[in-house]
């Protein structure tokens, strides 16, 4: 079956304040959604929601990953089940080296006695380094700890490129990047492009996407969805704003106070 994540009406809160009202969006196989929007919108609510994070309560709708209700399992059970999440401030972990992390990452979405080889974990973990133009000190440092912010981003991207995962959220992963690691990031990315691979890229600027060419680009406000497109209306935000989707759609106040 060709992966497709499907969300339906999904609302969500925090400390009793809704943010997401009414979200609906179906991403199937080889598709790039870009979800754009002014901040405060609901865009990094809703990859916190997918994610499954605590913060964010679910109290209406429905999320399916290839069929399963992804509602229903733990944050663990959404990523074994395919769904990452690149997050736009990744944490610091001390004491866990990048490639522990990564390898244990690894080994927690395969079977029980087919463990990755530490060789060939190794040499996955060098090529795809290489690829993203990382140092391969980083292998050895600290999950995070002392990265700068171009290189947590990147780091991210190694990731999700060692775990291959069937849906890849990014959330803002060009936010603070120069055009040399923004390129770098977005090659990582699209070497990953696959058929049967989705992704939901959030983020304010058309300068990553002249990277990562969409499929369909999405604006959020209100914490839903209210207008879609292809490329060019990226295109269009980036040179008018989204204050004609606003006098268009009769929208005055486009945030829903947290993003």
């Amino acid at each position: 079956m060709k992966t497709r994540l499907t969300i339906n009406g999904l609302k969500a809160v925090i400390e009793g304040k809704e943010i997401l009202k009414g979200f609906d969006l179906e991403i199937k196989g080889g598709e790039i959604h870009a979800v754009m929007g002014p901040n405060g919108t609901g865009k990094s609510t809703l990859a916190s929601a997918l994610m499954g994070h605590p913060k964010y309560e679910v109290t209406s709708g429905n999320v399916t990953l290839n069929g399963e209700d992804l509602l229903e399992m733990d944050v663990d059970e959404r990523a074994r089940a395919g769904l990452f999440l690149a997050m736009q401030y990744p944490s610091e972990i001390a004491g866990v080296t990048n490639s522990d992390f990564l390898r244990s990452a690894v080994n927690a979405r395969r079977e029980e006695g087919d463990e990755i080889s530490l060789i060939k974990f190794i040499r996955q973990m060098e090529s795809q380094m290489k690829t993203l133009e990382m140092n391969p000190e980083f292998m050895h440092r600290y999950l995070n700890e002392g990265f700068s912010g171009g290189e947590k981003k990147r780091n991210e991207i190694l990731q999700m490129m060692m775990l291959e995962p069937k849906i890849a959220i990014l959330d803002e992963i060009d936010s603070g990047l120069d055009i040399d690691a923004l390129r770098i990031v977005a090659e990582g990315v699209n070497a990953l492009r696959h058929e049967d691979r989705g992704f939901l890229i959030i983020t304010h600027y058309q300068r990553l996407l002249n990277y990562i060419k969409p499929d369909f680009v999405h604006v959020m406000m209100q914490g839903r969805i209210v207008k879609s497109g292809g490329p060019e209306l990226a295109e269009r935000l980036e040179a008018e704003g989204y204050e004609w989707v606003k006098a268009e759609l009769g929208i005055e106040d486009e945030t829903v106070g947290q993003d």
